[in-house]
């Protein structure tokens, strides 16, 4: 990493090193341009005293060999001189006297010769000068031959100054090697002085930066107290950056506020474990905020069904009871800051965060509140929120930032949960009760009817099972309307109602198909209850809407536990069979078994058990396809896997056998075959498409389905996040906490899941509240009449804000005709799945 003061040098040095050798070149050339012209006047100088010796002796007449005699006299002049001289004469003298012993002529010799012109140049450090020797008129007395102005000769002068360069740079280096240290050090020197006062200047600079290790200390911070540096530039970045703090000081935040917002966000996920324990994730969420801002007490009031309010306050410590009740008028005077929220009566409850913590002797000059409201209209919900803090807090800009992010998330978080709850409420009455008549729906039912087999096992008394089934109830729908006939069936239910004793249970089974359960009744007590309920039927009559009356009968069904049979599927099918039998013999009957009915029966499901187990050996179990379409963009995204048993060339759906391959314990078996035939059946024909696979909460428990399942996906290359299982209630789980593990370790595997026919039973809630859900299907039930049916609509409406609240997609089955779909569409609704989308088939749908 380099440094300021390295640079400054380095610079500093570099700089005098380049100005020393600019100087260096610079004087060089100049020695080199002067000693240059200089060459060139001492040859004109030589040449001109040459001549000047030649010419006095050629006045006088000269023989040969004092000519002779003069030319060896310049070249000895001359010989250890760095200057050479030669004479050379022209053409037209040696046409007259003869050649004389000379050097060879040069091409520019000669032209000089020729032209009369004098020639300089240079030959790297040789400078040449030739001078032609002009005949003047006193010359022709000897050269009659020559006329005035012609070239008599020339004389050729060389001076050679390398000697001289050398000497002189030897010199110039010398005296180099001698200033150049001097030039480095004295450099130094003065770079390390000068960066010496900027040095001072930044350590003091530095010291104060170091002292901020908090906002307090950084708004405490003066930079008017350093030294000037005596640089202006230094003195002007200071300046800057005490202007910059001054502006920082009003919005500069902690890091521990930072990070406390942070956490603010993650407070604001709600999960199962937050709507269930709501009152421990506030509490923790106070003991957040303390961490960063002294915060007494933190006070929720929401309205409740009767239209009173909760008002409860959570307290950081164990308050005094002047503390409280103090407190309690803030949150009386929030009531007063909100008049939407005023309610007739109201109930106050104290939560402590910290009891080994004591908040006392507070005073009402130390506290200031804060407080925001929330009204919605779906669900109808009102609440308030606000904050008992210290008083110095809410002036403070940055506290009031954090004081408003914190009531944003309260009012959000418990608004949300109370809105969860009330859909909840909501849901849990129609998961238990058929929406239309009021009654216990038919899951309810079998687990009423399983309990009290087991209650009727344990005191050893019996009782009696009832199925009816109204007789031609179809005609009445059609033609007098679904209307009419969801009217009657409400008024049906109503008289079933008064006729059954206090303790018999009644639930709709489905359509207009109703049962009883008569505790603690024998045979006889039983067949007359059941007489008595058609004696009451047949005298009853609703009006339609064109003034006719309109009746029904009834074909009543009969079981009896322990004489018919001992479990309570095998009582329902008895029952059931038994209300068939009667409508076969003519209708309006009550029909109790005999030894040769509950033969059978047993003969039936005998028939059904060797059915299952031959479909097993020979897996002739084969995968069907139901399309699943998204309302999103009209696509078919998703196809649920469903089980069918090809038996010569016929196709017998699941319904006709899946009870019975459970109660077998046979399930897990045949779900292996179809879904290994599925996997086989997407690898071939490349569908990168979801798939929904059933299963019964018995076979999710089988110890080996997991690997199972994960060797089939690495067998078939199928990717794990596009299978959904789908958890169904057609058994009840023994062990709830055994299947919640289960489910996890399956979502940790990267496996997705759905409840099937959400709503039909209380253990839809405890699904969607413990496990990790990704789709709801909602029963459909609540699909089929939801168009004519305000109660059916609403039960949708609140399962689609619920699951939009949790993050979970829906899809609504049951989806027959275009009303439905163009409602469902209306509402929200992810996802639709029914015979009006595409029916069940051997190959997926494009």
């Amino acid at each position: 990493m380099k440094t300021l003061q390295g640079y400054f040098k380095v610079q500093t040095v570099s700089i005098s090193l380049l100005l020393f050798i600019c100087f260096y070149l610079f004087t060089n050339y100049i020695y080199h341009n002067i000693s240059q012209r200089e060459s060139e006047h001492i040859s004109e100088a030589i040449s001109q005293q040459v001549f000047a010796s030649m010419y006095q002796v050629m006045r006088k007449g000269w023989s040969r060999e004092e000519l002779r005699d003069f030319l060896s006299s310049v070249e000895e002049s001359f010989a250890d001189a760095s200057y050479k001289v030669d004479i050379h004469r022209s053409p037209v003298v040696e046409a007259q006297f003869g050649s004389i012993e000379q050097t060879p002529l040069t091409a520019l010799q000669r032209t000089v010769l020729v032209s009369g012109i004098k020639q300089r140049y240079s030959e790297g450090e040789i400078t040449h000068l030739i001078t032609p020797i002009m005949a003047k008129n006193e010359c022709l007395q000897c050269h009659h031959a020559a006329k005035e102005g012609d070239v008599m000769g020339i004389i050729s002068t060389e001076y050679d100054q390398s000697r001289v360069r050398s000497d002189a740079q030897q010199q110039f280096w010398l005296l180099t090697l001698l200033l150049l240290p001097l030039v480095v050090v004295l450099s130094i020197v003065m770079a390390g002085r000068a960066f010496g006062r900027v040095q001072r200047s930044i350590d003091a600079f530095r010291e104060k930066i170091r002292s901020v290790n908090s906002v307090k200390e950084f708004k405490r911070i003066n930079v008017k107290t350093l030294r000037p540096s005596g640089f202006s530039e230094i003195d002007a970045i200071v300046a800057e950056f005490d202007q910059l703090a001054l502006q920082l000081r009003d919005v500069a935040v902690d890091k521990e506020i930072l990070e406390f917002e942070v956490k603010l966000l993650d407070k604001f996920i709600i999960t199962s474990e937050v709507v269930r324990d709501w009152k421990e994730h506030i509490k923790t969420l106070l003991h957040d905020i303390n961490s960063v801002m002294s915060v007494y007490a933190l006070i929720t009031i929401f309205e409740t069904k009767d239209g009173s309010c909760d008002i409860e306050i959570f307290w950081s410590g164990k308050p005094d009871e002047a503390s409280r009740l103090y407190m309690e008028e803030v949150a009386f005077k929030m009531l007063q800051e909100h008049p939407m929220m005023q309610m007739n009566s109201r109930t106050v409850v104290h939560n402590v965060s910290n009891e080994d913590h004591c908040i006392t002797g507070l005073k009402r000059d130390d506290i200031d509140h804060e407080s925001k409201s929330l009204l919605l209209d779906a669900p109808k919900i009102g609440g308030i929120v606000g904050l008992g803090m210290q008083t110095k807090l809410s002036r403070d800009s940055i506290f009031t930032i954090v004081i408003d992010s914190v009531l944003t998330t309260l009012i959000n978080l418990v608004g949300s949960i109370k809105a969860i709850n009330k859909y909840t409420d909501t849901l849990e009455y129609y998961a238990t009760r058929d929406p239309l008549t009021g009654l216990f729906n038919q899951r309810v039912f079998r687990d009423l009817l399983d309990y009290e087999t087991k209650r009727a096992f344990r005191h050893e008394h019996p009782f009696g099972l009832l199925v009816l089934d109204c007789d031609n109830f179809k005609p009445v729908n059609d033609t007098y309307g679904h209307a009419f006939g969801d009217l009657f069936l409400r008024e049906f239910a109503d008289l079933l109602e008064r006729s059954k004793r206090d303790e018999d249970i009644l639930a709709r089974y489905g359509g207009d198909e109703f049962v009883m359960i008569i505790p603690e009744s024998d045979q006889s007590q039983v067949y007359a209850i059941a007489k008595k309920l058609q004696e009451s039927i047949n005298a009853f009559m609703v009006s339609a809407p064109n003034g006719l009356d309109v009746y029904v009968s009834v074909s009543i069904g009969i079981a009896l536990f322990p004489k018919h049979a001992q479990k309570p599927k095998e009582l329902f099918n008895v029952a059931d069979a038994m209300m068939y039998r009667g409508k076969e013999e003519g209708k309006n009957a009550v029909r109790m078994p005999d030894e040769e009915d509950i033969e059978a029966i047993s003969a039936a499901n005998n028939d059904k058990a060797l059915l299952v187990l031959d479909a097993i050996k020979s897996e002739r179990i084969i995968p069907f396809f139901q399309p699943i379409m998204s309302l999103e963009n009209d696509g078919i995204e998703i196809h649920e896997l469903l089980m069918r048993i090809d038996l010569d060339n016929t196709t017998i759906s699941a319904g006709s056998f899946i009870e019975k391959a459970e109660s077998m314990g046979v399930m897990h078996q045949m779900d292996y075959i179809v879904i290994e035939k599925a996997f086989a059946h997407i690898r071939t024909t490349g569908y990168k498409g979801t798939l929904f696979i059933n299963l019964s909460p018995k076979a999710l428990i089988v110890n080996e389905f997991i690997g199972k399942i994960n060797e089939l996906v690495l067998r078939y290359g199928i990717d794990k996040s596009h299978i959904v299982f789908e958890i169904t209630e057609r058994e009840t789980v023994k062990s709830f906490a055994l299947l919640e593990k289960f489910v996890y370790n399956l979502k940790l595997e990267g496996y997705r899941f759905a409840i099937d026919d959400f709503g039909s039973g209380f253990s839809s809630f405890h699904y969607i509240k413990k496990f990790p859900i990704d789709f709801i299907k909602i029963d459909g039930e609540f699909i089929v009449n939801m168009s004519n049916d305000a109660k059916d609509l609403a039960f949708v409406k609140s399962i689609v804000a619920l699951s939009k609240e949790l993050g979970v997609k829906t899809v609504a089955e049951f989806v027959e005709s275009e009303e439905v779909l163009r409602d469902l569409r209306l509402i929200g609704i992810d996802y639709v799945q029914g015979y009006h989308v595409g029916k069940p088939a051997a190959a997926f749908h494009a």
